[in-house]
């Protein structure tokens, strides 16, 4: 089932980018003036998809906030605010909330709170279902929580146990229509082939591995540049591809669906 999006947020990318948080990728600083290239070619892509974007200004005293998915998550009856689990990050949704509030009512907004933590990137939707990461961000009382917010709202989510990637979408996203990519410890879990809810997982090789974090919007589907296995598949399963240099954002651990909010 196929979601028709209408609209992004985005956050412009701070000139402190240069300092996100780099737990993984270890690849050397971002360039500022180029991550400012490479998200106005985001945003022309969202924009190509058939979204409105809104456009945040940046937040300097935030090196991350250019990754605006893990301040909350959109469902189709409201709103989570995160509670981040890295420090450096906490803050960052008091500053999503009033934009939040343009769009949605007061009573469809509801928030994470201590000690509970939750990133939106630990957050995979598939129709009603949520899965969630287990991960050094998102923790057991964060995902209890959530799971309360979705189950009040019709939804139902359950806990995915991650042991060496960042965040769960960092190895696998739902392309909707029953299709999933997945790589690495998230194609080797049995729990996404016994489930019944994937009619197709494509395993993303190692050596094309960022790939697997990918965004689907209406007929489009939004990838990093470089990964021709995925781009292949992408395009065989009948989507228009619109691929992506991500050079700037992989430096601190970041990746296509990190860079927005989509509903």
């Amino acid at each position: 089932m196929a979601s028709n999006f209408t609209h992004a947020i985005v956050r412009r990318p701070s000139r402190s980018v240069i300092d996100g948080i780099a737990d993984f990728a270890n690849e050397g600083k971002p360039i500022y003036e180029k991550a400012l290239e490479q998200h106005d070619a985001y945003i022309a892509a969202l924009e190509a998809a058939g979204l409105e974007v809104t456009v945040l200004p940046a937040l300097e005293e935030f090196p991350d906030s250019v990754f605006v998915e893990d301040t909350c998550i959109i469902t189709p009856a409201g709103v989570v605010v995160d509670r981040p689990g890295a420090p450096s990050r906490l803050h960052e949704p008091d500053h999503m909330v009033p934009t939040l509030r343009t769009f949605f009512a007061d009573e469809q907004i509801k928030f994470i709170e201590a000690p509970g933590t939750l990133e939106g990137g630990d957050v995979m939707m598939v129709d009603d279902h949520y899965y969630v990461g287990r991960s050094a961000r998102t923790n057991d009382e964060g995902f209890r929580q959530f799971a309360a917010f979705l189950a009040a709202w019709g939804f139902t989510a359950e806990q995915v146990e991650l042991e060496r990637i960042l965040h769960l979408k960092t190895g696998c996203t739902y392309l909707e229509d029953g299709r999933l990519l997945a790589a690495g410890e998230m194609w080797e879990r049995p729990l996404y082939r016994e489930s019944g809810r994937f009619s197709e997982i494509f395993h993303v090789p190692d050596a094309e591995a960022y790939a697997a974090d990918a965004v689907r919007i209406n007929d489009c589907v939004i990838m990093s540049a470089g990964y021709p296995s995925v781009r292949a598949q992408i395009g065989a399963w009948g989507y228009r591809v619109i691929e992506l240099e991500m050079s700037e954002f992989r430096k601190i651990d970041g990746s296509i669906t990190c860079l927005s909010l989509r509903w």
